[in-house]
């Protein structure tokens, strides 16, 4: 009678109560999400509100320091530093969460599909994903971009082909061990169509790990578009993003113009970070809900 009171008193929290209340005991995890926010804001706000001129380069003002009227100086060619970071911060972030929701979404697809039929089909399936993994992803990436002309556009669709591969085995493995639940196997018997199972139950049920792996593609994304943008193959200008405005800088580290160099740095640094410390937040906040089923 004592522990029906208590039951009563106390009721089974839900799983997605207990996700959330995990998720928010993790300091790390707030200030990453907070960090993601303001970088939003800044980048797609920001411009709304800070008026510079990032098409037409104006000479007479370029490599002033921090100061009156630029808070973050100028570059080489007269470009407002804190404008641009606002404008390669959208950049950036646009193209690594566009190409990190393709990546998800096909890689997601084609795992469910492999490992839910099984046999030969999932062989071949699998076989084209370790052939593509054996192939150094920034070195992929470097031909592709040196074919074709560089654009937000297609740094989302180049970023994208590379990262599916990663999100295809995680859901493959999970789509292993989820089709040989019982309401799957209910499901087939009632007559239900692969189609079916793999949208409807199979893919939901794996919404944990693909969330999780979501996030952290974010991350590799943002990283690996500045990597090619260091490298020269990025969005041409007066377009801009965070590795380019890096690789510029460089340039001039010499003559000491620190503000060419560390705003751009501590942007990708701050929201790789903050990714990262979200993933790792939601990925101890679903194994919590796990453990208490």
């Amino acid at each position: 009678m004592t522990t029906e009171v208590s039951d009563l008193k106390n009721p089974p929290r839900s799983a997605a109560r207990m996700t959330l209340r995990a998720f928010r005991e993790n300091r790390l995890a707030v200030a990453g999400l907070v960090l993601i926010v303001l970088f939003l804001l800044f980048c797609f706000l920001g411009p709304l509100v800070y008026h510079t001129e990032q098409v037409a380069t104006n000479l007479s003002g370029a490599n002033q320091p921090p100061g009156a009227g630029h808070p973050l100086g100028t570059d080489d060619v007269g470009y407002d530093e804190l404008g641009r970071l606002m404008e390669g911060g959208r950049s950036s972030l646009e193209i690594g969460v566009a190409a990190a929701v393709i990546a998800t979404v096909f890689g997601t697809l084609w795992g469910a599909i492999a490992g839910y039929v099984g046999g030969f089909v999932d062989a071949v399936m699998m076989r084209v994903v370790d052939t593509l993994l054996a192939i150094p992803t920034l070195f992929l990436l470097l031909i592709l971009a040196a074919i074709f002309t560089p654009t937000v556009s297609l740094l989302i669709l180049v970023v994208s082909f590379g990262a599916w591969l990663s999100p295809a085995r995680l859901v493959r493995g999970e789509t292993l061990s989820l089709r040989t639940r019982e309401y799957v196997q209910a499901v087939r018997m009632m007559g239900g169509g692969s189609r079916r199972v793999v949208l409807r139950h199979i893919m939901p049920n794996a919404i944990g790990t693909i969330v999780v792996n979501a996030t952290f593609q974010v991350a590799d994304a943002i990283l690996l578009v500045a990597s090619l943008s260091y490298l020269g193959l990025g969005i041409a200008p007066p377009h801009a993003d965070w590795g380019n405005m890096l690789s510029n800088g460089t340039e001039f580290v010499q003559n000491g113009y620190w503000w060419m160099i560390l705003p751009p740095g501590i942007a990708i640094m701050l929201v790789v970070v903050a990714f990262n410390l979200l993933g790792d937040a939601l990925r101890d906040a679903l194994e919590v809900r796990l453990r208490r089923r």
